[in-house]
């Protein structure tokens, strides 16, 4: 005969699971209060055994078939068990008997997040808002479902209602962050950070983000100040370290960098990004075999880092080793064909090696992936006239003066290039085009063609725009 115990195992968590399991074990029928099964849940969810947990379930609903409390559970293992039609019947159940508990409107508006239909969630998310108490996290999945939408403008709003409920949800203060940033709207952002700073002067995600905020802006003694701030609050927070680092970069500090790169190695392991970022400080520093040295040591750590191969490459072009260097820049090319820096470079080591077909080709990929970049309209024209392929050369030049019309160097190359060509009216056209342009530039003409110095009417033009 089947005996029906009664037990009430509410203030101990760790008996409530051991009589749970010797009922089971011996095929008994104990009765359980909703906490007591509450937290036999919960110990199978935390063990990660869903399977388990929705036994208990099963068990605790034959036993209080009204508490809406199990539905929310059940629905909840049916998420993570990936069997949403019946998560959205057990909350459905739920709600006809608690109409007014938010987790049901919360826990459906996940549902609804994590399918991307968007106005559904936002319908469960508003009414899980009303019934709240606790209103931050519905208010951070409000954003992300915005977020998703691209209405970052909403998005926005609600990070700051947000946080106006908890000024700590770091995870919320990340996200207005990224939003910003979408928005391109810094100066919105610095001023967000500074008047939450007001009030939460040791938070240091809000100087981290600060900091930030005043990098993109160039304003990098001020994101220094800003990532020190966040370094004196949270000693170990390296990403503080990286991006104070990445801010001395851009004001030429490279020593300075290097010390506060290397100073995240004792908060975080090693990174193959941050070897890169030293490697590259010892190259501006012009201190090759160190640059070398971090840059083998990123790519050792990750042989995808296309910028560490790069980086060799370029230690090696400096040292003159251009038929080594072309090996690193064709390893880099591998990982990113689409990077015009990088087929610059092999345009350029190309060139060097007199291997001019290569270089053409190259430099035809530049201005191809790049058309704004006015240096390789340059050096890719240069190689067709050192060629006297004076036709190529001009063609190119025109190219790049319909893509970059308002840069100067390149209508001066044109003059050089059609008065070496015989097209003296043509060429004083373009004089006077590149002399309205920027008439300060016009000693580029003289650097290319030094004979044109001796030329009265072409120093008669000048005359008249630079006196």
């Amino acid at each position: 005969m089947e005996e029906n115990f009664e037990f009430d195992f509410s203030e101990d968590p760790k008996f409530s699971v051991e009589r749970y399991e010797e009922m089971i074990r011996n095929q008994d029928q104990y009765f359980f209060d909703a906490q007591a099964f509450e937290n036999i849940i919960d110990y199978y969810l935390e063990k990660s055994d869903p399977v388990k947990a929705l036994q208990v379930v099963d068990y605790a609903l034959s036993q209080h078939p009204f508490a809406a409390v199990f539905l929310i559970k059940q629905a909840q293992l049916f998420l993570v068990t990936n069997r949403l039609e019946l998560a959205f019947k057990s909350l459905d159940k739920a709600e006809s008997l608690e109409p007014s508990e938010p987790d049901i409107y919360t826990l459906r508006g996940n549902i609804f997040e994590g399918l991307e239909r968007h106005t559904e969630a936002l319908e469960n998310y508003e009414k899980a808002l009303r019934m709240s108490e606790s209103r931050d996290e519905i208010l951070l999945h409000m954003a992300y479902v915005y977020q998703n939408m691209s209405d970052y403008e909403s998005a926005v709003k609600y990070l700051k209602l947000c946080l106006e409920n908890n000024m700590e949800n770091q995870e919320a203060l990340y996200e207005l962050a990224f939003c910003y940033d979408v928005l391109d709207k810094q100066e919105e952002s610095i001023a967000f950070y500074q008047q939450y700073i007001d009030t939460e002067p040791y938070s240091y995600a809000a100087w981290y983000n600060l900091g930030n905020a005043f990098n993109k802006l160039n304003f990098y003694e001020k994101a220094i100040d800003a990532y020190d701030y966040a370094i004196l609050i949270k000693e170990n927070f390296a990403s503080a370290y990286f991006n104070k680092g990445n801010s001395l970069v851009h004001l030429d500090r490279y020593l300075d960098a290097i010390e506060v790169y290397k100073q995240t190695f004792e908060y975080e392991p090693p990174s193959a990004d941050t070897y890169c970022a030293i490697g590259e400080c010892y190259e501006k520093l012009e201190q090759m075999d160190e640059a070398r040295k971090y840059y083998k040591k990123a790519v050792k750590m990750d042989p995808e880092q296309a910028d560490a191969w790069f980086g060799i490459g370029v230690t090696l072009d400096f040292e003159e080793r251009y038929f080594e260097s072309l090996h690193f820049y064709k390893k880099a090319l591998e990982l990113d064909q689409k990077n015009p820096d990088f087929w610059f470079a092999i345009a350029d080591a190309n060139y060097k090696l007199k291997q001019l077909e290569e270089s053409e080709q190259a430099y035809e990929k530049v201005v191809e992936l790049n058309p704004i970049d006015v240096d390789a309209w340059l050096d890719y024209s240069s190689i067709m006239f050192e060629q006297q392929k004076l036709t190529e050369a001009i063609e190119i030049i025109a190219e790049g003066i319909k893509t970059n019309p308002d840069a100067a160097e390149l209508y001066y190359r044109m003059v050089a290039y059609l008065f070496a060509d015989g097209q003296y009216n043509e060429a004083i056209r373009f004089l006077e085009l590149a002399l309205n342009c920027d008439p300060d530039k016009h000693y580029i003409l003289f650097e290319y063609l030094p004979q044109l110095q001796e030329n009265k009417i072409i120093i008669d033009i000048i005359n008249r725009y630079t006196r």
